[in-house]
């Protein structure tokens, strides 16, 4: 990236050291991260503020630093140290990053949604070309403070961005994507995430299709056309994608493959994914859509997905004791993407014996004894145990515990070395297991503790 000073001057009150001219290499909230000639932007929370640790920042490599107008200002700083002094320091980053999305004008793909947003994300970085010209959202810098930092972070030549947008609670999604100002906007699903907030899965719709309130320009909105929610929501632009009768681009002649789906979509019938999951097929072809449109032609993108790669711990598959292997889809949980999770696993019936450890999921609110027990409905007797981990993965075991499913062993611990203790018997070549809760709990790590003192 590359910030020239001029940029920033207006944004501010009042400048010290006004003739010094500066090209940033960087932008940095974080005193203790190593960047050359940074502009470092210091937060105020409920619990930290960052003024109190510019010396830091300096030390990291810091050369200047937004400064808010009520805060003193240290008598030590170094003579050529550049401070703009603003009213806020958290709404000039976001200012800032609008600016600079300005000046650097890539077309930007906007992605939120309930699950899935992260892998399409990937997906779309991928089929777009991953790498040089193609910026996207590095780990979970979605928010308010990490979605501007990722569009500061863009390569001055950056030709396309993809932006991850997640939220909370009404409006978040809304300044987001007026900071933003995408060209094009996929709304991958309605869960149940952050349902506590929002009320209701209707409630969920409305905050996540805010989305299509800063685009510009081409204006394409794509979103799941398998979610009713989401009819209600006409514009001309929008495309919905999926595999009922209903949607404008629908998913056909879908066939599961070792590694992952061959189908048909948008013209072409040779689309092959490796990866699992048949939620993220769609997912694909969000991905697909857009890089069709950008002028890039089928095969290029079906090559470019064969070397797809996604983010951690998202239906990672990974090899366990004895030849057995594991599906690590333990980055986060809510009961939609729990239900898909589970119905990949059953999906996998060239493995003999498959084994479902399932954790407490967060953030239900009101209803999450009820959205735990609904778990229960997409297991059966398919499945050769099912060990629930966690105080709120107890309802689960009672819910599955009432269907009297004689074949399934079922297991109900408090910790994940009492999982991985009642895992080990069962791993072998023929067996696969699904690791899935809510980030809190940790649940990748019985992976490494069946792995403790071999097997």
């Amino acid at each position: 990236m590359s910030i020239h000073s001029r940029i920033i001057e207006p944004l501010a009150s009042r400048v010290r050291l006004t003739n010094q001219e500066i090209e940033f290499r960087g932008v940095t909230t974080d005193s203790r991260k190593r960047v050359e000639q940074a502009l470092f932007i210091p937060l105020v929370g409920e619990r930290f503020n960052g003024h109190h640790y510019v010396t830091g920042a300096i030390e990291a490599g810091a050369v200047a630093s937004l400064w808010q107008e009520d805060e003193p200002v240290p008598t030590n700083l170094p003579a050529d140290f550049q401070l703009y002094f603003v009213a806020d320091t958290l709404d000039t980053l976001q200012q800032l990053a609008k600016v600079y999305r300005k000046q650097v004008d890539p077309f930007i793909i906007a992605i939120t949604g309930s699950n899935g947003k992260t892998t399409t994300k990937d997906m779309v970085y991928t089929v777009l070309g991953g790498k040089g010209y193609v910026h996207k959202t590095e780990g979970n810098l979605n928010n308010h403070i990490g979605m501007p930092l990722t569009l500061l972070a863009m390569p001055s030549d950056c030709q396309f961005a993809v932006i991850e947008m997640g939220m909370n609670h009404f409006g978040e999604i809304e300044k987001l994507s007026k900071i933003a100002e995408p060209n094009a906007a996929i709304v991958t699903n309605i869960g149940e995430a952050h349902i506590e907030f929002l009320g209701s899965r209707k409630g969920i719709a409305k905050a996540k299709m805010e989305i299509v309130e800063g685009l510009i320009k081409e204006h394409w909105v794509l979103v799941d056309g398998d979610e009713p929610l989401l009819d209600a929501y006409i514009m001309p632009e929008k495309k919905s994608v999926g595999f009922g009768d209903q949607v404008s681009e629908p998913i056909t002649d879908l066939q599961a493959t070792e590694s992952g789906y061959s189908f048909c979509f948008a013209g072409y019938d040779g689309w092959s994914l490796p990866m699992l999951g048949k939620h993220n097929v769609k997912n694909v072809a969000y991905a697909i859509w857009v890089a069709q449109q950008l002028g890039i032609d089928n095969e290029q993108i079906n090559s470019r997905l064969q070397s797809l790669k996604v983010s951690g711990m998202r239906l990672e598959q990974v090899s366990g004791p004895n030849g057995s292997l594991f599906v690590n889809d333990a980055y986060n949980a809510n009961p939609t993407s729990m239900i898909a999770a589970i119905k990949t696993i059953e999906e996998m019936t060239h493995y003999r014996d498959r084994v479902l450890v399932l954790g407490d999921i967060y953030e239900l609110g009101t209803n999450e004894k009820e959205l735990h027990e609904s778990i229960a409905e997409g297991i059966n007797d398919s499945f050769k145990a099912v060990i629930c981990v966690g105080d709120k993965a107890r309802w689960i075991y009672d819910a599955i515990e009432r269907k009297q499913l004689q074949s399934l062993k079922l297991y109900e611990v408090q910790s994940v070395e009492d999982a991985a203790h009642y895992l080990k018997p069962y791993l072998n070549k023929d067996t696969v297991v699904l690791l899935k809760a809510s980030r809190r709990l940790e649940l990748e790590q019985v992976l490494s503790a069946v792995n403790e003192g071999g097997h």
